[in-house]
């Protein structure tokens, strides 16, 4: 696409009062994006489903925005932008009548030949729902699966951090813009998912800070470039849930990894294989046989796979010497400061910042009389 025509996708994707669904609209009644951006307030109001109100919001917020300074913060950044009419969109999702109009991509945006599967679930899962996401994605990553899933702590993380340590390729969906990669924390790790391969994306301009309603949003882009959702571990009401039943509503096969019966963290999980929405599923091959040929074909390629790494392997794969000690050290039991302190070597200061580091990972948690324990 020409530099002019992508300013003024960028100039329409920035101005107040136009979504996804009235994005297309506009672009289907005008044509091109530089012809919507000089339309007057009655040439808007035309379009499908947009009031005189909103047509004025519309114009208004057209007159105000500076495409350019956001096209150079994203060129800065290493992103570029990928609108749905370009060949690298994810064709599937490009099928759901709500996918963006456009895409900030940092990394590589696999071929549409690939199987894409997401992985969600919840921010503080158990050390078992973090074992089975980490297991699943190093599996299917293995075996030649894009593993899908949303950079947040606990479960997207864990099926991130699987599919790397396969060897295998990754795409994160953000809910905020790049300049503010959410967790914090995931910083360097969403640096390491573009290296080994993958892709960092979101729909969000580049200075969007995280927010509530954002998430819920960015989970139909989840769903949506991915042929199947696994559900590792999920509460009810949990945003995992909202991907699955977009999947669904996507026609898109949902899976569920069973959860211990009255452990309120599974409620939602366990209800999507309860009202038959998911299918159950407890290794690998039963999400590939989905799958018709393509599965069989990856199938055979698990065989192949080393799957003698446990999860402390794919955890201390991102920690630094310190994290990875006092984690290891934890294992045998919670413990205060001052004996990790003295167990593990280091100094206080050291394992005051790792602690607080490692408990917004969700490695570990915080016990009365100031103690810590594992968490995963």
């Amino acid at each position: 696409m020409e530099r002019k025509e992508l300013l003024a996708w960028l100039k329409l994707h920035l101005a107040t009062g136009v979504g996804a669904v009235r994005f297309r609209k506009i672009i289907q009644a005008f044509g091109y994006a530089e012809r919507a951006i000089r339309a007057s307030i009655s040439q808007l109001e035309g379009v499908e489903n947009i009031g005189r109100a909103t047509a004025t919001r519309i114009y208004d917020a057209l007159r105000e925005i500076d495409p350019e300074s956001e096209l150079e913060s994203a060129q800065q950044a290493g992103v570029r932008i990928v609108t749905f009419l370009d060949d690298e969109y994810p064709k599937l999702l490009n099928t759901c009548s709500d996918a963006p109009a456009l895409l900030y991509v940092k990394g590589t945006l696999n071929s549409d030949n690939e199987l894409r599967i997401a992985i969600v679930g919840t921010r503080r899962p158990t050390r078992y729902g973090s074992e089975q996401a980490e297991r699943f994605a190093y599996l299917l990553a293995g075996a030649g699966v894009t593993i899908i899933s949303g950079l947040a702590r606990g479960i997207d993380t864990a099926a991130h951090r699987g599919a790397i340590l396969a060897g295998g390729k990754t795409i994160a969906v953000m809910g905020s813009g790049f300049n503010h990669i959410y967790p914090p924390e995931n910083r360097e790790f969403a640096e390491q998912i573009v290296n080994s391969g993958g892709a960092i994306i979101t729909e969000y301009p580049m200075n969007i800070t995280p927010s509530a309603g954002n998430f819920p949003a960015r989970n139909r882009i989840v769903a949506g470039m991915s042929l199947g959702t696994l559900v590792t571990e999920a509460p009810k009401n949990s945003g995992a849930l909202i991907t699955a039943y977009l999947a669904l509503e996507y026609n898109r096969e949902v899976f569920a990894v069973p959860g211990t019966i009255g452990t309120s963290r599974f409620d939602g999980s366990n209800q999507l294989i309860r009202d038959s929405k998911a299918k159950l599923v407890t290794k690998v091959e039963d999400i590939l046989e989905e799958f018709g040929q393509a599965g069989e074909i990856l199938k055979e390629r698990t065989k192949d796979i080393n799957i003698s790494k446990n999860t402390d392997d794919i955890i201390a794969a991102n920690l630094d010497e310190s994290e990875q000690s006092i984690l290891k050290f934890l294992s045998t039991g919670p413990a205060d400061i001052d004996t990790i302190v003295s167990f593990c070597h280091l100094d206080v200061a050291n394992v005051c910042s790792r602690l607080t580091s490692m408990q917004m990972k969700g490695l570990i948690k915080a016990l009365p009389g100031n103690q810590f324990a594992r968490r995963i």
